[in-house]
């Protein structure tokens, strides 16, 4: 189970970081299972798998911190038996996919007041927060006209629409990235979801910042919104992926390069908030 949500992380067969962080937790109840001649033996295997977790999507600042918690909460315990530290294993996961359910239930019931009844929103690439917050407010009677960005070449855009497209009251518009200036005149505001910001860099998929910068063109507000343990202070290093060329172009590349990174920075500057389940952050 370990190895397998390795593989479906690192191809990203799981989109939205908050669900990544709780497929990843979960696959350390594999551990459980097994047999190990001693605690010491036990904790070293956790915290090995726990690493090749975060391996996978060293960019997500929740799946950094939720399987931190995780160890931590096993290294530093003083364990008489295997028993004993599976056990506490066990609580640790329990407790931060319940963390990581309610702070991004909050955060999406917070970013209701975003989505006034009648508006017109853009939103890019697959965020299971921004999507629950469209739910919420057309469950409150909002109607609403989104415009989705494909997200290529992974078209995880592709997969925001088909859920929209299932909620009532929530009209919705599949295009192409390079259609978004187009589109967002008509705007009244884009919402994003976000991987993670550290220090004054919102760090997300690759397409949001030329979204982020054409939409202050436009004076188009931006804001994001997420589980506050991805805003980072300190302990986290961003590293960016660059994904293979075959995401691209199926034929050879025959006489020039392909780049293909999975990220980009936005600087904060360029965002009016940032919605958590702890509140609203205005960005001056």
């Amino acid at each position: 189970m370990i190895d397998e949500t390795v593989d479906e992380i690192r191809e990203m067969q799981t989109h939205s970081s908050s669900v990544v962080a709780v497929k990843a937790a979960e696959a350390l109840r594999e551990l459980l299972d097994r047999d190990f001649a001693t605690v010491e033996e036990y904790v070293r295997s956790l915290s090995r798998n726990s690493s090749a977790l975060r391996r996978a999507q060293p960019s997500h600042a929740s799946l950094h911190n939720t399987q931190r918690e995780i160890v931590s909460r096993v290294e530093d315990g003083a364990f008489e038996t295997i028993e004993a530290a599976k056990t506490e294993t066990e609580s640790a996961i329990e407790a931060v996919v319940e963390s990581v359910e309610t702070a991004k239930h909050g955060a999406a019931a917070n970013a209701v007041e975003f989505l006034p009844d009648g508006a017109t929103v853009l939103t890019h690439d697959y965020s299971s927060t921004v999507v629950e917050a469209i739910e919420l407010a057309a469950r409150e009677g909002h109607h609403l006209d989104v415009y989705v960005t494909e997200a290529r070449p992974r078209y995880l855009g592709r997969k925001t629409a088909r859920t929209l497209a299932e909620i009532d009251r929530v009209d919705t518009t599949l295009i192409v990235d390079g259609a978004a200036g187009h589109y967002l005149d008509d705007c009244d505001r884009v919402l994003l979801g976000m991987s993670s910001i550290v220090d004054d860099e919102l760090y997300n998929r690759v397409g949001t910042l030329p979204i982020a910068a054409t939409a202050a063109e436009f004076a188009v507000p931006v804001s994001v919104v997420g589980a506050s343990e991805k805003r980072i202070e300190d302990g986290f290093i961003f590293e960016n992926e660059f994904r293979s060329s075959s995401e691209v172009m199926r034929e050879p590349a025959e006489g020039f390069d392909i780049g293909n990174p999975a990220y980009d920075t936005t600087p904060l500057h360029l965002l009016d908030a940032v919605i958590t389940e702890s509140g609203i952050e205005r960005i001056e």
